[in-house]
């Protein structure tokens, strides 16, 4: 394997380079988006606010201009003009009073507290905010807001209330304003900055792990903070991924030098045979029974791949498309009667234990495949240690929601430490490897049960080994199977 060195995938970065990286990272754009939200936010809430605070000041000044509409009327309905106009004045001397002018129908100041308006205010009825002052370059700093009516003989009478507090409160709204703004930006620049840095250290040891895996060191892990968080579930997530690939390469490996051993030898004794029927002089008889052995040979080496590319083909569901409903009880019976004369043969006695109507959907071949190898199986190993005729006993069973299968043996049993790995492909426990056998039947099986939804579990019988295989029931079969154990129980 070309193996990268660790400084040509991870060049000294400079500190603008960093600041620039930290500046594009997930975790400041997101910091900033949400500032950008919230500052949006907090404008139209102090919008609305302020809005809302002119609104009533201004609702204020007008009931307050009212109230002394009202007033001024009734003086005006008592005594006339010349009354108002007492009125008028007097009410102008007082601390705090509204707005008062009262002028002819030409525009000339007869009493008031107002020395400026401008004429178009004055000439038209009705209410009005405008600028006033003691005179026209006064009236430049002072607001208010006013109702004018006019009375008998053209005069025209003004009555307001000066704005300034309504202005004051807008001011002070502002400023908070643009403090807040300021304020929220700083924090929330300073608090995305630190996320980012945080997220940012820890994505540069993921960075940095996952370049030392690369550059050879396949034991390396990604760090897991402990927290629960995002990045905690993808560090996880990528140390399970490698603890799988680490598995597949150890499993590669093995089935590599398994396939190495177990083909070298075929392989060898072919080759001999052709040589030794090349080398010297044969009859065609000899000569016949030499490619009789050779074909031999061929023909386990083709079954040896047969059985890898069917694994292969399970692995990947390509024979999912054609199943169906399968009595479980019917096909391990067939499955034994085929056996039997074999299991006779070599003074095992082999019974079958199956309850009627336990189906399953499944492929009848892969189903009928995968119970003739754990069968064959129980025949090869299952030779009791102390001597004596041995016990074979298919069963199948239905459990709740569920087919159960199994087949066991009286034999010397696996090793509970070495049940996992004899599911794997050309592992044999036999290290002399004089027994016939590929060393891929229980893989098969394996590939079969994962293909059917199903699972594979090798249990200790006592002497003797049982594979055990659970299959999930056809639909409807589990409804129909409770309908009879209730009619049954009554």
């Amino acid at each position: 394997m070309n193996r990268l060195p660790i400084d040509a995938l991870n060049p000294t970065e400079t500190g603008a380079a960093r600041v620039q990286k930290l500046f594009r990272t997930t975790a400041f754009k997101l910091s900033l988006a949400y500032l950008a939200i919230f500052t949006l936010c907090a404008f139209l809430a102090l919008g609305y606010v302020a809005w809302n605070a002119r609104a009533v000041l201004d609702d204020q000044l007008v009931s307050t201009i009212d109230a002394e509409i009202n007033g001024l009327s009734e003086q005006y309905n008592a005594g006339g003009l010349r009354r108002l106009i007492t009125v008028v004045e007097r009410r102008s001397r007082e601390p705090g009073a509204s707005l008062y002018l009262v002028t002819t129908a030409g525009g000339d100041h007869v009493v008031g507290n107002v020395g400026f308006v401008p004429a178009a205010v004055l000439a038209t009825p009705g209410q009005s905010e405008t600028r006033y002052g003691r005179n026209d370059s006064d009236a430049e700093a002072h607001r208010a807001i006013v109702r004018v009516f006019t009375l008998p003989g053209g005069f025209r009478l003004l009555v307001g209330r000066d704005t300034e507090e309504r202005d004051r409160l807008r001011a002070v709204i502002g400023r908070a304003f643009g403090t807040s703004v300021a304020a929220v930006v700083l924090l929330g620049v300073i608090g995305g900055w630190l996320a980012a840095s945080r997220v940012l250290r820890r994505v540069d040891a993921m960075t940095q792990t996952t370049r030392s895996i690369m550059a050879g060191d396949l034991d390396g892990r990604l760090h897991v903070a402990g927290n629960g968080d995002e990045l905690d579930r993808l560090a996880s997530s990528l140390n399970l991924m490698l603890e799988r690939i680490g598995e597949l390469m150890r499993g590669m490996r093995e089935v590599s030098d398994n396939i190495a051993h177990d083909l070298k030898t075929p392989l060898t004794r072919l080759r001999n045979r052709a040589d030794e029927a090349l080398r010297r002089p044969s009859t065609p008889e000899e000569l016949r029974a030499a490619l009789e052995a050779v074909i031999e040979e061929g023909d386990g080496l083709i079954r040896v791949f047969n059985a890898l590319q069917m694994i292969a083909r399970l692995e990947a569901g390509s024979a999912r498309e054609i199943m169906a409903p399968l009595d479980l009880g019917a096909t391990a019976r067939g499955v034994a009667e085929l056996y039997e004369a074999l299991a006779e043969d070599q003074g095992f006695t082999l019974a079958v234990e199956a309850q009627d109507g336990v189906l399953v959907e499944a492929n009848r071949e892969l189903i009928g495949q995968a119970l003739a190898n754990l069968v064959d199986n129980a025949l090869k190993y299952g030779d009791p240690p102390g001597g004596g005729p041995g016990r074979i006993v298919v069963a199948v069973w239905r459990d709740g929601g569920q087919a159960r299968l199994s087949v066991s043996d009286t034999g010397l049993g696996i090793p509970e430490g070495e049940r996992a790995r004899v599911l794997e492909r050309f592992v044999r426990l036999e290290q002399s490897r004089s027994r016939p056998g590929l060393g891929v039947g229980l893989s098969l099986v394996n590939a079969v049960m994962r293909l059917h939804r199903g699972a594979l579990s090798l249990r200790d019988n006592g002497p003797g080994l049982r594979v055990e295989v659970t299959l999930p029931l056809a639909p409807g079969n589990a409804a129909g199977a409770e309908d009879r154990e209730g009619a049954e129980a009554r």
